[in-house]
Parts: C-alpha cells; sequence; structure tokens
C-alpha cells in the first residue's frame, strides 16, 4: 500500500493550528461498526467535505506513526477548506487502535465506511442545506471513487496514477534510482517485488528474498502479506484508478504536488476523463511546500517536510476550482 513519503519551515502557523472550533463525533459505519471524527465548521460555500485519508495506519489528521515527527496534514487541510469556506468531516479509519485481529477490514468494509461517513455528514447541521464534496488523499482517492456515485463532487489528491500494483513498484524503483544503486541489483529488487504482487494475487506464499533484496523491500513485501489486511491487499492492488474516475458522473479534480516522490502525476490522463487536471507547483505528497527538486529525494531526506511546521504549498489552483462548485 502506498506509504505517505516527507521537509520543515517556519511560517503559515495560523493555517496549521488545529481549528479552534472543531468538535469530536461518532457515526456508525459499515456493518454498524463504530467510528470517531471531527467536523470543522462551514462558512458560505455551497459543499461540505467529507475527507478520507491514504493508506496504512493513518488517522483522520493524516497522522501516521510511521512518520517519525508530528504530522497532522489532513488537520491542516481541513483548515484549508474551512479559509475557502467550506466545512468537513473528517474520521478514523476502523482499525485506528484496534487490536482485535478479527477486525473487518476489508475493501467492502472501508468502503461502505465512506458511504457511511458521507450518509453521516448529511444529517450534520455544519452540512445542512449543502452539496457533499468527498475529498480522498493517495490510498484513500483510490478508494473514494467506488463511493463517489453518493457524493455530489469528487477531489482525488494524490491519486496514483496507476493501480495499487504498478505504483509499488514505480516507487520502489524510485528509491533505488535515487540511491544510485546499480542495475543488477535494481533488478533483484524488482523481480522479487514482482513475485511477491503475483502471489498476494494468487493466495500464495511469498517468495524467498534473494541476497540482493534490500531489507526494506522484503519488509514491504511481508507487510503486503499480513494475514489480517491480505485480502483488502489482493482486492485493490490491480484496481484502474482512470477506469473508475472515467465513469463518474460529478464534477471531479485530480491534484497532485509536482514535488510528490511517492504518487505523481502521469504523463498522460485518458482523454475519457473529463475532470480537471491540477498540478501544485513545490508541493510534496501531503500539499505541504517543497522547494528542493524531486530527483534525488528519497524517503528520509523528504519526511522532514511532512511536519506540523511545514507550510501548505500555494493552494491557489485548488481554491479557484473549488470556486466552480455551485
Amino acid at each position: 500500500m502506498v506509504r505517505p513519503a516527507l521537509f520543515p519551515a517556519l511560517l503559515a502557523l495560523p493555517l496549521l493550528a488545529q481549528p479552534a472550533l472543531d468538535r469530536h463525533v461518532g457515526f456508525p459505519g459499515f456493518n454498524a461498526f463504530p467510528l470517531k471524527g471531527s467536523v470543522t465548521p462551514s462558512g458560505n460555500h455551497p459543499y461540505f467535505a467529507v475527507m478520507v485519508a491514504g493508506s496504512g495506519p493513518t488517522d483522520r489528521d493524516w497522522s501516521n506513526p510511521l512518520i517519525p515527527l508530528s504530522s497532522h496534514g489532513g488537520r491542516d487541510f481541513a483548515a484549508w477548506l474551512q479559509a475557502q469556506g467550506v466545512g468537513s468531516l473528517r474520521y478514523d479509519k476502523r482499525f485506528i487502535g484496534s487490536k482485535d485481529p478479527k477486525l473487518d477490514v476489508s475493501l467492502d468494509a472501508q468502503v461502505g465506511d465512506i458511504r457511511a461517513a458521507l450518509k453521516a455528514a448529511r444529517d450534520l447541521p455544519e452540512a445542512k442545506g449543502k452539496k457533499l464534496l468527498l475529498v480522498g488523499h493517495s490510498e484513500g482517492a483510490l478508494l473514494s471513487l467506488l463511493a463517489a456515485g453518493e457524493a455530489d463532487a469528487v477531489l482525488l489528491l494524490a491519486l496514483p496514477g496507476a493501480s495499487m500494483g504498478r505504483t509499488i513498484l514505480a516507487q520502489v524503483k524510485g528509491q533505488l534510482d535515487a540511491a544510485q544503486a546499480p542495475e543488477a541489483v535494481t533488478q533483484a529488487n524488482l523481480q522479487f517485488l514482482e513475485a511477491a504482487l503475483d502471489a498476494l494475487r494468487r493466495d500464495r506464499p511469498l517468495p524467498p528474498a534473494g541476497d540482493q533484496v534490500a531489507p526494506g523491500v522484503a519488509r514491504l513485501a511481508a507487510s503486503l502479506a499480513v494475514p489480517a489486511t491480505r485480502s483488502f491487499v489482493k482486492d485493490t492492488l490491480d484496481l484502474d484508478p482512470w477506469t473508475l474516475a472515467q465513469r463518474l458522473a460529478v464534477p471531479c479534480a485530480v491534484a497532485w504536488g509536482d514535488r510528490d516522490i511517492q504518487t505523481r502525476k502521469p504523463d498522460g490522463v485518458p482523454p475519457g476523463f473529463k475532470g480537471a487536471v491540477i498540478e501544485i507547483p513545490e508541493a510534496n505528497h501531503l500539499f505541504k511546500r517543497e522547494t528542493r527538486a524531486r530527483a534525488g529525494l528519497t524517503g528520509p531526506d523528504a519526511i522532514s517536510a511532512y511536519g506540523d511546521g511545514a507550510p501548505l504549498a500555494d493552494l491557489a489552483p485548488l481554491a479557484a476550482w473549488l470556486k466552480t462548485l455551485k
């Protein structure tokens, strides 16, 4: 699954602070599973947003224990939306804080939770009289496409430009290239990872990792094969985001940061996609400001730009798109 990537800064603290008027809510998710969320009040925009976080143990604020610094990009984005007049509901995924190995984290359950969040949002006083904007980030953007028919508009942030399987391979190759790994080492790692993904598709054991396979790549494969989430990985591995996006019957925008080392704007977007395509200059995976060139950035290098001290990038193109929603 896509893991968020990562730069400190000195300004924009008001935008980065938690909205003072956030309130906590609970609502039933898929099969009545209790979900927890935060509501940011609305302004005068005709839409209210439901935000869906990215992959792994990423909570409603887009905080992730795999990121070794305080990082709440989702909370920051909710504050930015509020500044545009758009209130929002963001929620913790069902497995956040859970130690239940039998918890249902299937694709059906997680997409069902998105539908439940949209239903809950329609009943919020902050959303009274408003249309719903579904905002998905990274893997959350992909999953949002499966529930988009129940929203009135869709904003897909850092949408994987290809299936999750192809995206994972591209991310690993990018990291190996940035580390200037020898070609033979790169090929050995990619061949192992392709074999591991094929084993997941076929419900077979993972292949052994050879001597040239990097420990991080072996750990990645093992994390994808964890029994509790293996079925979810299998069901999402080959979902084509553009096949889904071309079916949308509501206004849609897809946005990427041009310094994002995890999910990049593809070279071409299928002509059947009729939505807006936006690239934000000097923005990373969390749409925080990143002034360094993308070439050569590794995950550890980029991590500092995900912190709470980093300001959001200039999101004026997103603000302009929001103004087109009626």
